[in-house]
């Protein structure tokens, strides 16, 4: 069946369930998602105009931040309604299809890794956890007026060896905290650390991991995380989540099936629409 007046714009694949959507939730374009079910799966889905997801106009779409931003948060806003009553495996943003028949060549295609994946996350979700430590002070001039060059070169000695040992410390702590962590998780993510310029977050960002942790055992993780902000007066640790679990989807993120000729955006190694970075755009279909 083809979508009324658009095109269809796929949030996630998960297992059937009973439990209701909130019944105002709203996603891309201000559409309600709607499931579509093909044998042992539930596509979310809603219609979104072909004039803004078409492969031209959404091309042109993907360089504006603005709307990529706006359609980054209305697609989280679904994938975090879904991760209250199931457990949703989250498709790139802007997955598109023609209409509902493509979708179910996609599920019928994948259908094998989507349940593999699926039964793996199942009453999992994923925290995300960031180590940030300021920057040392520059080494600030002594009162008084170096007896020699040799005295100033010894003092510029002394100051450099105490940054690098300040450094050395909070790089040791964040890969004990990492160890720490991933032993409490049943799996975990090393992502690239964040670059200050562009996130806008200050200090040095010493570690930036994801972890899947059952629902059972996350009350426990998130304390053992508040623990260790105790012990690093002078770093800073910050959780986030829970989340769908985006860095665990691998390989089947990215459904193959016969495309139509739009491009989407990769979802992003944290959530696509999370306290920080936008998602990446990729390729529709």
């Amino acid at each position: 069946m083809t979508a009324q007046g658009g095109l269809r714009y796929v949030y996630a694949v998960c297992r059937p369930f009973a439990a209701a959507l909130q019944a105002q939730l709203t996603g891309v374009a201000g559409a309600p998602p709607g499931l579509l079910r093909h044998h042992g799966l539930v596509a979310v889905v809603s219609t979104v105009p072909e004039s803004d997801f078409a492969e031209g106009p959404l091309r042109e779409h993907l360089e504006d931040l603005d709307w990529l931003a706006a359609t980054a948060r209305a697609h989280q806003g679904v994938i975090d309604a879904l991760t209250t009553v199931t457990t949703p495996l989250p498709l790139r943003l802007a997955t598109v299809f023609r209409d509902d028949s493509g979708v179910r060549t996609m599920m019928e295609a994948r259908e094998a890794d989507f349940l593999h994946v699926l039964d793996r996350l199942e009453g999992r979700v994923e925290w995300g956890v960031k180590l940030y430590a300021d920057p040392p002070e520059q080494a600030t001039q002594p009162a008084g007026r170096p007896a020699s060059g040799r005295d100033y070169l010894r003092q510029r000695r002394m100051h450099t060896r105490a940054h690098e040992e300040k450094w050395r410390a909070a790089e040791e702590f964040a890969r004990v905290l990492h160890e720490r962590l991933s032993e409490r998780a049943e799996d975990s993510r090393l992502h690239p650390p964040q670059n200050a310029t562009l996130s806008g977050v200050p200090g040095q960002n010493l570690l930036n991991a994801a972890y899947l942790v059952s629902r059972s055992d996350s009350e426990e993780f998130v304390e053992l995380v508040d623990r260790t902000k105790d012990e690093a007066p002078e770093m800073r640790v910050e959780l986030t989540g829970p989340w769908a679990a985006y860095s665990f989807t691998e390989p089947t993120a990215e459904p193959t099936t016969e495309p139509t000729t739009v491009p989407s955006a990769e979802p992003s190694t944290e959530p696509t629409a999370g306290p920080s970075e936008p998602a990446e755009a990729g390729e529709q279909r």
